[in-house]
């Protein structure tokens, strides 16, 4: 008589579990998504940031070099501009692919259901 005592609460655990964890996935994704926006956002500017630093450092080093006073700095600094917005736009192309991924993957999963409901209401 212990066994299927024991049974039947291992049941009932997994089942408050199962209702904990859907749950806890219906809040999840709005939490992160407000925090995944804003470390997107940042990594976004820190790249620019990075590319315009980058050339601003070369061109100041080369002109330091050749004595070419403005002009290796300007050139430079608009190459680190080309490449930051290049690397900007790479990231938010991968950003889109990440949405355009999941917002797929929820029209199949609501599909999966709405086929599931169809399935049984038919008898088979």
């Amino acid at each position: 008589m212990r066994e299927p005592d024991t049974r039947q609460k291992l049941d009932d655990l997994d089942a408050r579990l199962a209702a904990l964890r859907s749950a806890r996935a219906q809040e999840g994704p709005h939490q992160e998504d407000h925090y995944t926006q804003g470390q997107v956002a940042w990594r976004m500017v820190t790249e620019m940031v990075a590319g315009l630093g980058i050339g601003f450092g070369i061109g100041y080093g080369l002109d330091a070099l050749f004595g070419s006073t403005p002009w290796m700095m300007l050139v430079w600094t608009l190459l680190g501009l080309a490449a930051g917005i290049n690397v900007m736009m790479r990231t938010a192309k991968e950003v889109q692919d990440k949405q355009a991924a999941a917002q797929a993957g929820q029209t199949e999963a609501r599909q999966g259901t709405k086929d599931e409901r169809n399935g049984d209401g038919d008898g088979n």
